[in-house]
Order: structure tokens, then C-alpha cells, then sequence
């Protein structure tokens, strides 16, 4: 009998030190190895993926259309968290100052990366140096759409026109310093062409002014803009890929219609706080890779009109300093709070 007691005994201290370790870590927030898939009691943490931008904007859309497909393949719930402001850079000053244990992601859409350091007077974060690269998840490119009364049916025609009549032409954008906003200046460089932007507070309402005439043109992502070019509300002139889009055959590239070296396309990657565990990235990097070659979600982003882009973290990592270099040339001058 009093052997039964005594393991009795040593059975409750022993659940009750596993109580306590189990309290501790979640104090800490939990170690790397839960975050990777391991649990309490059969149950996993959330990954917590950030968008920089609101709901219901391109960005947000794609993050929802991918945090399903990455949660399957790590058998981890996956839920998007919208932090808005300073062109995505709140977002990502998040991420960059969590503990690099995998639980906090970032969905990141290229101009935070490659235009937002150029243009922000003060940013809280730096992308190179704050953030993991993980992987990439796709790339897109802009169209040129114009208001179906311009007198000008194709870009040639929107040269000359621009020549002979400098800065009559507005082109509108999601806000200044906007991926679409340099790719109107970086058109302009290249053209040779004086044009006048008109800053808006996103897409969408530049897009309505385009269509009723109170713009000439504007550049928008081409999943964004499909719905208003087949609708024949706008008139697209060219991409700005270098080669043409599977979902606008038709239209031809920038460097088809004359503009010479000119290539403009964003992305979307993931990433997390810098001095993330190698073995951390390579599982996330691996799961992003499988999420991408789902069928549903591949059907989705195509047909929006994204490109799916995978490879390693080295590849997001180099196309991101690539890409800050072009537009610290194409930025100068162009400063926002």
C-alpha cells in the first residue's frame, strides 16, 4: 500500500513539473521546434502571415489565396494579419522586430523592399538587413491603359503625341512613390517625354478617372486591370513584361512598341525576421514550393495574371537588391512622409 502511494505521489509531481514546462514555454512564446510543426496536447501554433496593405487589395487577395495552400503543406494553421500604412513598411517593421522563431511572417510585396527605402524619409526597418529572404511566391507586370477617347490608339502614337504637346498627358497612381508611379517616370526617361502624374489613394480610384477622361492613362498590375480591358472600359497599350502576358496575348511589351530597355515588373515574396534558423527557412522555402505546384491555387494566380515564381531565398534576396538599385536611380527627387 505504501508503495502505491508513494508512485501515486511521484505520478502527480511529475504531471504537475510538465504543467509547469509546458506554462514556461508558453510564457516564452515557444521555442523554434513547436513553431516547426511540434505541439502542446496534438495542437499547433498559428503562423501569423502580415500584409502591409489593407483587405481587399490586390496584395491582401493573394496572401489569402496563398496562406490555405502553404497551411496544408506545413499541417499549420495559416492566418493573415492586415497591417496597413507607409506603403507596406508597417508590416514589415512588425515582422522585422519578432522573434525569429517562424510564428510571424511577412507577405511582401515588392515596392516595400525596392522603392519604400528610396522614398520614406524615415524607415523603421531595413529590409536587407532586418528581414530573412525565404521565398519567392510570384511576379506580375503593369499595362498601360489610356482612356478610350484619347486621340492616340498605340504607343508610338502616345509618343509623338507627348512630344509635341509636353505635360498634357496625366497619368494617375496609387499614391507617390507607388510601384505605378515610377513606372510612369521610368516611361518617361526612357520615351524621353514629359508627362504629369496625379497621385491617388490606391488603384482604384485612378482607374475611375482614367475611364471617365480625367486622366489620360495609368499603369495598374495587369490582374487588377483585365476586368476593365475585356469590359472595353479602357484601352491597353502595352505590358511592361519582357515578354508578352498569357493572360493579354495581344498586347504588345513596352520594348515591342519602341521603348528600349525598359522591363518593370513587381513580385510578392516571403519573408521573416532576420537570424531565422537555416532549418527554418529551408522548411518554409520547401513548403512554399509545394503550395505553388497545388493546382487550385496555380489555376487562381494565373488567371488573375501572375506569373508563379519559385527558386531559393538567394533568388528573392538578389532580385530584391537588383531591383533597389534601379529605382534609387528612377526615385531621385521623389520624397514621402
Amino acid at each position: 500500500m505504501r508503495a502505491l502511494i508513494l508512485s501515486a505521489s511521484f505520478t502527480s509531481r511529475r504531471r504537475g513539473l510538465a504543467a509547469l514546462a509546458w506554462a514556461a514555454l508558453a510564457a516564452w512564446g515557444a521555442p523554434a521546434a513547436l513553431a516547426q510543426g511540434g505541439a502542446a496536447g496534438g495542437q499547433t501554433q498559428p503562423i501569423r502571415l502580415v500584409v502591409g496593405y489593407a483587405a481587399g487589395g490586390p496584395v491582401d487577395a493573394s496572401a489569402r489565396l496563398f496562406a490555405p495552400a502553404l497551411a496544408k503543406e506545413l499541417g499549420q494553421p495559416v492566418v493573415v494579419e492586415n497591417r496597413p500604412g507607409a506603403g507596406g513598411a508597417m508590416g514589415g517593421d512588425t515582422v522585422a522586430k519578432a522573434a525569429p522563431n517562424g510564428l510571424l511572417l511577412f507577405f511582401a510585396a515588392s515596392p516595400t523592399m525596392t522603392i519604400s527605402p528610396h522614398i520614406l524619409k524615415s524607415m523603421a526597418f531595413d529590409p536587407a538587413k532586418d528581414l530573412s529572404a525565404i521565398a519567392p511566391i510570384l511576379s506580375y507586370s503593369n499595362v498601360l491603359v489610356i482612356n478610350k477617347d484619347q486621340p492616340f490608339k498605340t504607343l508610338p502614337e502616345l509618343v509623338a503625341y507627348a512630344r509635341a504637346n509636353p505635360g498634357k498627358l496625366a497619368y494617375g497612381s496609387a499614391g507617390m512613390g507607388a510601384s505605378n508611379h515610377l513606372s510612369g517616370e521610368l516611361f518617361a526617361l526612357r520615351a524621353g517625354i514629359k508627362l504629369t502624374h496625379v497621385p491617388y489613394k490606391g488603384n482604384a480610384p485612378a482607374m475611375t478617372d482614367v475611364i471617365g477622361g480625367q486622366l489620360s492613362m495609368m499603369f495598374d498590375i495587369i490582374g487588377s486591370a483585365r476586368n476593365y480591358i475585356s469590359g472595353q472600359r479602357v484601352r491597353p497599350l502595352a505590358v511592361t513584361s519582357r515578354e508578352r502576358n498569357a493572360s493579354l496575348p495581344e498586347v504588345p511589351t513596352m520594348t515591342e512598341s519602341g521603348i528600349a530597355d525598359y522591363e518593370v515588373g513587381g513580385w510578392y515574396g516571403l519573408y521573416g525576421p532576420a537570424r531565422m534558423a537555416p532549418e527554418s527557412v529551408t522548411r518554409l522555402n520547401e513548403a512554399t514550393r509545394r503550395a505553388l505546384a497545388q493546382d487550385e491555387l496555380k489555376a487562381k494566380l494565373i488567371e488573375q495574371g501572375y506569373d508563379l515564381w519559385t527558386g531559393p531565398p538567394s533568388a528573392l534576396a538578389e532580385r530584391a537588391a537588383r531591383e533597389l538599385a534601379l529605382w534609387g536611380t528612377v526615385a531621385k527627387g521623389v520624397q514621402v512622409d
